[in-house]
């Protein structure tokens, strides 16, 4: 990354403070730092302190009489290779998502021309208002790269969703922006399921299970990035939509193998929904009342096996087809029976355990199973698994 230069704009919150160690790490890494910072951020950390570490003079005031003059809110917001802001507040992400521009940070944010990167930082109720995940929405729709928000406990005491995400994970998010791919998936077609299925009992109630879909709406992100056509069959989640890519929303498990099989061919399909084993047999038209007598029976059947009926097909068959491996216990084990029995190119093993913190976090531990052996992958954030996954799979492919 010699060369490159980063343009920071750091937010007005309590991680404020983690920018600091940003700049560290960009510098480490022969990346020049110029700096923006809200009237709110110089709160938490001072000009000086940003100055210091970054080497660069530190922007602050809009209507400054020595930089407007040659119009620096557009010199700065075009010079830099990549803008970053971190912390983006609920209230930076509300003026990029509306294109509003009433101080420095947010007029650069508008007339750039340049990839923005943001770290999302802000309460738990305020990322999961509504307003605020329509405006990440429309700000992905728009181009915009995120990484975190990572989960945790917040400097007001409540846990979830929120907190910044580190510095180094920042870092690692920086390069991939910089990153030059190495494969190619244009003019190819990429079928991936992401997310739970909900397979319902009566009108109300439904078997399901704890997946975020986090994982297979990153690979989705990773696919379009490789310039792949890319088609996202998603159960029920609550995550921004990929940009780029087509989505399509299911509940149950057979409508998800009827769009999958809809879209056949293509040429690699993964398969990183945690569909659901079982589904009732006959679902009750009305909710299910208690009646003092016992609890209701539930006649179970079994729900179709999508990664197999793919895998093992005669025609229209995906060139690479890949399915993942939840595991709670033998993990790469039950991985290669599992390849073994679905008829599959590649399976995608984790362990799911809640010791784990896989299971709805930000981070996993993969394991590559194939006839050819076993790849551990270290922990890595899953936009980083969805990477190196989808740039393997664009090896194969190419290979093949």
């Amino acid at each position: 990354m010699d060369k490159k230069s980063v343009l920071l704009i750091i937010g007005g919150g309590i991680a404020a403070f983690k920018s600091l160690e940003l700049i560290r790490l960009l510098k480490t890494r022969g990346l020049g730092v110029t700096a923006i910072m809200t009237k709110a951020a110089e709160q938490f950390v001072t000009p000086l302190s940003v100055a210091s570490l970054s080497g660069n003079k530190v922007y602050t005031d809009l209507f400054s009489l020595t930089d407007e003059i040659e119009m620096g809110h557009i010199e700065l917001s075009r010079s830099a290779d990549l803008i970053v802001v971190a912390p983006a507040t609920a209230d930076l992400i509300a003026k990029m998502a509306n294109g509003l521009a009433d101080d420095l940070a947010s007029t650069t944010l508008l007339a750039t021309d340049k990839k923005v990167l943001i770290a999302p930082a802000m309460n738990v109720r305020m990322w999961q208002h509504a307003a605020t995940q329509r405006n990440i929405a429309q700000a992905r729709r728009d181009g915009v790269a995120m990484v975190g928000p990572n989960d945790g406990e917040m400097a007001c005491g409540e846990f979830g969703p929120g907190r910044m995400a580190e510095p180094a994970e920042i870092v690692a998010a920086i390069e991939a922006q910089f990153s030059v791919p190495t494969r190619s998936l244009q003019g190819r077609k990429v079928l991936i399921t992401a997310g739970p299925t909900h397979e319902p009992i009566d009108p109300v109630r439904y078997i399901g299970n704890n997946s975020s879909g986090k994982q297979g709406y990153a690979i989705a992100e990773a696919a379009v990035a490789l310039g792949a056509e890319t088609i996202l069959i998603s159960g029920p989640v609550n995550l921004p939509l990929p940009p780029g890519a087509q989505v399509m929303p299911v509940e149950t498990a057979e409508t998800m193998l009827k769009y999958t099989e809809d879209e056949l061919p293509c040429d690699i399909a993964i398969f990183a929904a945690a569909v659901a084993d079982w589904r009732v047999a006959a679902t009750s038209d009305e909710k299910i009342k208690k009646t003092g007598s016992g609890t209701p029976k539930l006649d179970l059947v079994e729900n179709p096996d999508i990664l197999k009926t793919i895998a093992t097909r005669k025609s229209k068959r995906p060139k690479i087809v890949v399915g993942f491996a939840a595991e709670t216990e033998n993990v790469i084990e039950n991985a290669k029976k599992k390849l073994a029995a679905k008829g599959c190119d590649l399976i995608v093993a984790n362990d799911v355990s809640p010791a784990s913190g896989v299971m709805g976090g930000d981070t996993n531990i993969v394991h590559l199973v194939s006839a050819k052996g076993v790849e551990t992958w270290p922990r890595m954030s899953k936009r980083e698994v969805a990477q190196r996954l989808m740039d393997r799979l664009a090896a194969m492919l190419a290979q093949s």
